[in-house]
């Protein structure tokens, strides 16, 4: 079982639906979508354009959510939300 990853940043929503894509036509079974911070609502719109616009047979088969603890600039530690979505194709 194949498995792809796309990390979801600052860019149009509509390059990781496209990166997404990409990876389910390029034969994996399973795409994780990962995203922290201020672009956790980025990736949810991501899997959900692509679930209803683009490739109906894809299911959401997991939802994790994190806390990450990152180093500021000044030395101090922050705390920063996480997300990763699998989408899994379903059989047909």
């Amino acid at each position: 079982m194949s498995e792809g990853t796309v990390f979801v940043g600052t860019k149009p929503i509509m390059n990781y639906v496209l990166a997404t894509l990409t990876q389910f036509n390029e034969g994996a079974t399973k795409v994780v979508i990962k995203a922290r911070g201020k672009a956790i609502s980025r990736a949810v719109d991501v899997a959900e354009i692509v679930r209803n616009r683009f490739l109906p047979n894809v299911d959401v088969t997991s939802i994790k959510i994190d806390t990450e603890e990152l180093e500021s600039e000044q030395g101090r530690k922050v705390n920063v939300s996480t997300i990763e979505i699998t989408l899994e194709k379903k059989e047909e």
